[in-house]
């Protein structure tokens, strides 16, 4: 019996506060790191443009219409490509040939009018590069972006103050 009270008295002091406090480990856990969590998913979300701007205001750049050109995309001139047909250089004594078709990608869809009026020097420059090519300059990926930028540079010099934006092939034969 002396035992049970002597229990009792050593207990009685540790049951009167029955609330229990949070470690440090469990409180950065279970509510600092999901704050945090939380706060960072949102603030990414609306620096990212993804949430818009909070209030219910719109900013005068949300509130511009859109310009046409930039509504359809790309422009491509001609609509239907320009067919090439050249005859490479060579060594030997028989002859190879390119034939290349090509499209223009520009900036503004007015841009086709300007370079229609400049045609004919577009097509002589670029006859004159390609006739220079040999068959194996044509060959792989490398070599074909090579032309690609040539191209590119020369018809750029051709109908400046244009600018044409890349050079698309349709096709490419080699013969």
């Amino acid at each position: 019996m002396a035992a049970d009270t002597f229990d009792e008295d050593l207990g009685g002091g540790r049951r009167g506060s029955t609330r229990k406090r949070l470690s440090g480990k469990k409180l950065v856990l279970f509510v600092i790191l999901p704050v945090l969590l939380v706060v960072g998913a949102a603030a990414g979300l609306w620096f990212s443009g993804a949430l818009g701007p909070l209030g219910g205001t719109q900013t005068a750049t949300t509130a511009e219409p859109a310009t046409p050109a930039a509504a359809t995309g790309p422009y491509f001139w001609p609509a239907k490509p320009m067919d090439l047909l050249v005859n490479l250089r060579t060594d030997g004594p028989r002859p190879s040939f390119l034939k290349l078709s090509v499209s223009l990608e520009l900036e503004h869809p007015e841009d086709g009018v300007k370079i229609a009026d400049v045609m004919p020097r577009v097509t002589d420059t670029l006859q004159v590069y390609l006739r220079e090519l040999r068959a194996d300059q044509l060959q792989g990926s490398a070599g074909l972006l090579r032309v690609r930028e040539e191209l590119l540079a020369r018809i750029n010099a051709a109908v400046r103050p244009v600018r044409v934006k890349d050079v698309l092939f349709n096709e490419m034969l080699i013969q």
